[in-house]
C-alpha cells in the first residue's frame, strides 16, 4: 500500500515538473533571444547567456512610435478593467438580488454571446466600425480654414477597442461575480432595507465590500485578456490605436526578421501582466473560492 502511494507521488511529481519545464523553457529561451545580438542569433543555440545585449531593449523603449503603442495597451486594457467590472457589478447585483422574471434565461443568454468563436465576428465588427460607426463631422471653414466638427469613428480609435474588449469580456465576468454574488447572504439586504437604506447604500456599502475579492479577480481576468488580444486588435486599428501585441508584426519586414528586438518587445508586454497578477494573487485565491462553500 505504502509502495503504490509513494509512486503515486513520484508520478505526480513527475507530471508537475514536466508541465512546468514546458511552461518555463520557452520563457526562458524567449529572454535568452532577447539578450543577444543577431550575430549571436545565428550561432550554435546554447542556454547559457554569455553577455546581455541591452540595445535590443533600449531600441523598441526610446522609439516614441512603440511608447504610442505601450501607453494605448495600457489605457485599454485599464479601461476595459475598470468599465467590466462596474457593469458586471450592476448587472449579477440584479440577476442575483432582484426578482427579475426570467432571470436564468437572461444569464444564459449572456454567456453564449461568449461561446462563439471571436474570428466569426471580425468581418461584421470591421464593417461596422469602418462604415456604420463613424460620422465624418460638420464641416465648417474659419479664417480661410477648413475644420470637421465632432468627427469621430471607432476604427483606429482605443476607445473602439474598449467597447469591442468590454462586449467580449462581460459575459465572462458577469457569470463570475454571479457565483460571488449568489454565495452573499440575502438576509443582510433584508436588515439594511429594515434599517432604511436604499438598494445602491446596500450595492455600495454592504455588497461591494464583500465582494471586492470577486471584483478583485474580476478586474484582473479582464485586464489580462485585453492587454494579450491580437486579432482585433490588429483588424480594427490602423495607426493611431495599435497596442503592443500588434506591434510585434512589425519586426517581420520585407528584408528580414529582427529577432531579438521582437523577444525584447515581447518580455516587455509579459512584465506589466507578471507583476500585476503577483501583486494581487492573494485576491485571486480569495476571489475564486468565495462563495463556492454554503452552509
Amino acid at each position: 500500500m505504502q509502495k503504490n502511494k509513494a509512486l503515486g507521488w513520484v508520478g505526480t511529481y513527475t507530471l508537475w515538473i514536466i508541465l512546468t519545464l514546458l511552461i518555463v523553457i520557452p520563457i526562458y529561451w524567449l529572454l535568452l533571444v532577447s539578450a543577444r545580438s543577431r550575430v549571436e542569433l545565428f550561432d550554435a543555440p546554447s542556454f547559457i547567456l554569455k553577455k546581455f545585449y541591452a540595445q535590443n531593449y533600449l531600441d523598441p523603449l526610446t522609439d516614441p512610435i512603440f511608447q504610442r503603442y505601450l501607453r494605448n495597451s495600457i489605457f485599454v486594457a485599464t479601461a476595459n478593467a475598470v468599465l467590466v467590472s462596474v457593469l458586471a457589478l450592476f448587472a449579477t447585483y440584479a440577476l442575483s438580488r432582484w426578482k427579475l422574471k426570467g432571470a436564468d434565461s437572461i444569464f444564459f443568454w449572456t454567456i453564449t454571446n461568449r461561446m462563439a468563436p471571436p474570428a466569426a465576428f471580425l468581418l461584421p465588427l470591421f464593417l461596422l466600425w469602418t462604415r456604420v460607426f463613424k460620422f465624418d463631422g460638420i464641416p465648417v471653414t474659419l479664417l480661410g480654414r477648413h475644420y470637421d466638427l465632432f468627427q469621430f469613428q471607432l476604427f483606429d480609435n482605443v476607445w473602439g477597442l474598449v467597447i469591442l474588449y468590454c462586449v467580449f469580456n462581460l459575459p465572462f465576468a458577469i457569470w463570475l461575480m454571479k457565483g460571488i454574488m449568489d454565495g452573499i447572504p440575502l438576509e443582510l439586504d433584508e436588515a439594511a432595507f429594515v434599517d432604511g437604506a436604499s438598494r445602491w447604500a446596500v450595492l455600495f456599502r454592504i455588497i461591494t465590500p464583500l465582494a471586492a475579492p470577486g471584483l478583485a479577480v474580476t478586474a484582473i481576468l479582464s485586464w489580462v485578456f485585453a492587454w494579450n488580444e491580437y486579432l482585433f486588435a490588429a483588424t480594427l486599428t490602423s495607426v493611431d490605436a495599435r497596442t503592443i501585441t500588434t506591434g510585434l508584426a512589425e519586426f517581420v519586414t520585407v528584408t528580414g526578421t529582427n529577432w531579438g528586438e521582437m523577444a525584447a518587445v515581447s518580455v516587455i508586454s509579459l512584465l506589466p501582466a507578471l507583476l500585476f497578477l503577483v501583486f494581487v494573487q492573494r485576491y485571486i485565491v480569495m476571489g475564486l473560492t468565495f462563495g463556492a462553500v454554503k452552509e
